[in-house]
């Protein structure tokens, strides 16, 4: 079986560094805009009736040739192994990832067509989308499922701080989503150095900060220009 992109998604996140392990964990704003000859207005019609979404995509940084039978978790330090399908780690067999994010409109657009505004999504800019579903909470919502090893981790939050002066670089609409990415920390698990300084982009926004005993800390943020995404 071929299958093709339908679309790709536009956001903030323009490297693998800092983003969100899960998609929900950060409200941010995506577009998700379809390859020219998906865009179709008939293909979304009764789209919006549906709060959310389910996308289908690819791992496009993190294809591999071969396969290897087991993964390292971050949330487990990168030391334990568990099965390939016992995770979400993006080396798969074929590179697919399964996202739910929230639709929020649809914008109209002379240039691209119909665009999906979209939040919660946990996908670098550029990344192709391969299908689009909606959830459906009758079928898809499962209240008691397990969750395995990850369920320890559902409530992770570390507490950030973030100086004033720091934070009025950032333009008020995007204050919240960055928070929300440092509260899960964008550290890889088994690296814990408290006197490291880790840097990661958001958008237009390189960032600093330092970690440890369940406190994050910004020590810099400067601002480019957005020409430069």
């Amino acid at each position: 079986m071929e299958i093709v992109p339908i679309a790709k998604i536009e956001n903030g996140f323009v490297s693998k560094f800092g983003i969100p392990r899960q998609s929900g964990l950060c409200s941010a704003l995506s577009r998700i805009v379809f390859e020219p000859e998906f865009r179709s207005p008939e293909a979304l019609r009764g789209i919006d009736g549906f709060s959310h979404l389910w996308l289908i995509w690819q791992f496009s940084e993190s294809v591999r040739p071969g396969f290897s039978p087991t993964v390292r978790p971050p949330r487990l330090g990168g030391n334990r192994r568990v099965g390939v399908f016992a995770s979400r780690s993006p080396f798969r067999p074929n590179s697919l990832g399964l996202t739910c994010v929230r639709l929020e409109r649809i914008e109209r657009t002379r240039a691209e067509g119909d665009v999906l505004v979209v939040s919660g999504a946990d996908l670098m800019n550029g990344t192709p989308i391969f299908d689009i579903k909606p959830y459906v909470a009758y079928a898809d919502s499962r209240p008691d499922a397990v969750s395995g090893f990850a369920e320890g981790f559902a409530d992770f939050s570390l507490d950030v701080t973030v100086p004033e002066e720091l934070l009025k670089i950032v333009d008020p609409q995007d204050r919240q989503p960055l928070i929300e990415l440092l509260k899960n920390d964008p550290r890889p698990s088994y690296q814990n150095d408290p006197e490291r300084i880790y840097n990661f982009e958001y958008k237009f926004y390189s960032i600093g900060f330092r970690a440890a005993d369940g406190r994050l800390e910004a020590v810099r943020i400067e601002r480019r220009n957005e020409d430069e995404n």
